[in-house]
Parts: C-alpha cells; sequence; structure tokens
C-alpha cells in the first residue's frame, strides 16, 4: 500500500505523516507540500502538493493507493475549489481511496459557519467521488489553549465568550492516530467520524491548566462582541471572527457532542486526566 498526505508541512499533516509511517512504514508514506522544503524533514518521500495546481497533484499523486486530505487553510469561498483538486486528481491517478479530515461545528448561526459550511461541501464532494471514503470532524484542539497557559497563569483567568458551555476538545496526537488507522484500514469506509475527547467546561479547562501550572487559573465569560473585538484587533479580520465564531458555538452547545474516536481509532481517546498529568510533568519536570 502506498498512501499519500496532503499539507504534509502543517502541525496536523506532519503528525498523520509520522502516526502513518508507524503503521506502515515511512517507505510506503509520500508527503504533499506546496513548498517540499517544508516538510523534508519527515523522513518520507516528499512530492510538490499545492491545491491550487491540480496538474501538479495529478504528477504527485501517481502510484498512490490512498490519499488522506488535510482541510485547507484558506478562505472558505477558496476551499472548495482547491479540496476539488485534489479530489480530481486522486480520481485521474484511480485512487483506491480518500479520507477527508473535516471539522465539528454548527453549519449556521456563528461566525465561524461559513468555514463549516465549506466543509461540508467537500464532505459532499468526497462522498461523490466513485472513490472509497472516510471522513473525520475534528473536534477543537486543546494546543492554542496549552500554549497560552503561561499568559493565562500571568492573568489569573482564561477570558471568552463560551460562558458554561461544554467543548469535545482534541489533540493533533490523537487525532493522527485515529487518521492513520482510518487511511490504512478499511474497518471506517463510508463512515463518518466525529473525532474527540471528553466534553468539558471552560471552567474545567482552567482548573486543569492551572493545576498543570501550579497557579490558580479561573474563568471569565465575556460577550461575543467583546471577545470578537479583541481577537480580531489580535489576529486579523479573518481569523479573529473565526476565533470568536469557535467559541459562540461552544457557548451555544454545538461542540458538546460525544464523538466517535474509539470506533475510529480502535482504542479511547486519551483522558484530560492523563494528558493534563503529562503537562504537569513536562512543566514541573517531574
Amino acid at each position: 500500500m502506498r498512501v499519500a498526505i496532503t499539507a504534509a508541512s502543517g502541525k496536523l499533516g506532519a503528525a498523520i505523516v509520522a502516526a502513518t509511517a508507524a503503521e506502515i512504514g515511512a517507505d510506503n508514506v509520500v508527503a504533499l507540500a506546496r513548498t517540499p522544503t517544508n516538510a523534508a524533514h519527515l523522513g518520507v518521500e516528499v512530492r510538490p502538493g499545492s491545491y491550487d495546481d491540480r496538474d501538479e497533484l495529478v504528477t504527485s499523486l501517481a502510484g498512490i493507493d490512498r490519499v488522506l486530505l488535510v482541510s485547507g487553510m484558506d478562505a472558505p469561498d477558496q476551499r472548495i475549489g482547491q479540496h476539488r483538486n485534489v479530489i480530481e486528481a486522486a480520481r485521474s491517478n484511480h485512487v483506491q481511496k480518500i479520507v477527508y479530515t473535516s471539522i465539528q461545528g454548527p453549519a449556521s448561526g456563528t461566525a465561524f459557519s461559513p468555514v463549516v459550511q465549506s466543509n461540508r461541501q467537500t464532505e459532499d464532494d468526497v462522498r461523490a467521488s466513485g472513490l472509497a471514503w472516510a471522513i473525520g470532524r475534528n473536534g477543537i484542539y486543546i494546543e492554542p489553549d496549552v500554549e497560552y497557559a503561561s499568559t493565562y497563569a500571568e492573568l489569573g483567568e482564561i477570558t471568552n465568550c463560551a460562558g458554561e458551555g461544554r467543548c469535545a476538545y482534541t489533540t493533533r496526537p490523537e487525532l493522527a492516530y485515529a487518521y492513520a488507522r482510518m487511511l490504512t484500514g478499511s474497518a471506517g469506509d463510508g463512515q463518518t467520524y466525529s473525532l474527540s475527547g471528553e466534553p468539558i467546561t471552560q471552567t474545567e479547562l482552567a482548573t486543569l491548566l492551572g493545576d498543570a501550572m501550579g497557579v490558580p487559573i479561573g474563568y471569565r465569560s465575556m460577550s461575543f462582541e467583546d471577545y470578537r473585538t479583541e481577537r480580531v484587533a489580535e489576529l486579523g479580520d479573518f481569523i479573529g471572527t473565526v476565533v470568536a465564531g469557535i467559541y459562540q458555538g461552544i457557548r451555544d452547545g454545538a461542540y458538546d457532542t460525544s464523538g466517535d474516536f474509539q470506533a475510529a481509532a480502535g482504542r479511547p481517546h486519551q483522558s484530560w486526566a492523563d494528558f493534563f498529568a503529562d503537562l504537569k510533568s513536562v512543566h514541573t519536570g517531574a
């Protein structure tokens, strides 16, 4: 089996490359990247793979049996066509199966919904491709909160517009493990899985992070409008609005899901108690 993973120079793509190589051997994994030199460190064959260049994708998918399509990062109206370039290149090469990394979230009602809508369209395109397929809908990454942990500790609080909504977070390593299994196996063919761990509130997240950092961290809710203004000022209009929309969805209960991680991965998602115990060990050096 020869498999290809797109967007391999990104954090999720690189993690999936490593997990898939562990499943079937690095010689059977091809990494596609818009800038191949950015993926040279992955220890597998690297080929060019710009989502905007269908001809390049057709060439790079030659000899590939299965493709994992990592959802692009461009604006929603651009992603649909970019993803279709990958799907059509796979069809041109008679690829047997395509796996798509989609997202959880509401398709209407939040500032994040246009991104969700574009992913739902790609899901439909994957299902209509004529190839064997499997789709994962990723939960919200917990890593950004971990990266902000020292800032939260300094401020003594997490602030956003999620209120006490529960969010089914996940991590890139857990997703990578599930996608490697979905890509190389067949048990999930024709299935759409919600990939996430146990839902937790922002108050629970603050407590877990505070314990790991060794300082008390609380949670303070704010309005969507105020939070969006704050995020846009720091991250720009598009990303700031997307981030605020995610927390708007958490507040509205859109991410309070049980998930299908075990069905996709063959084992339960890592518990948050274990995840934060590991984080505490790293932080304290114990």
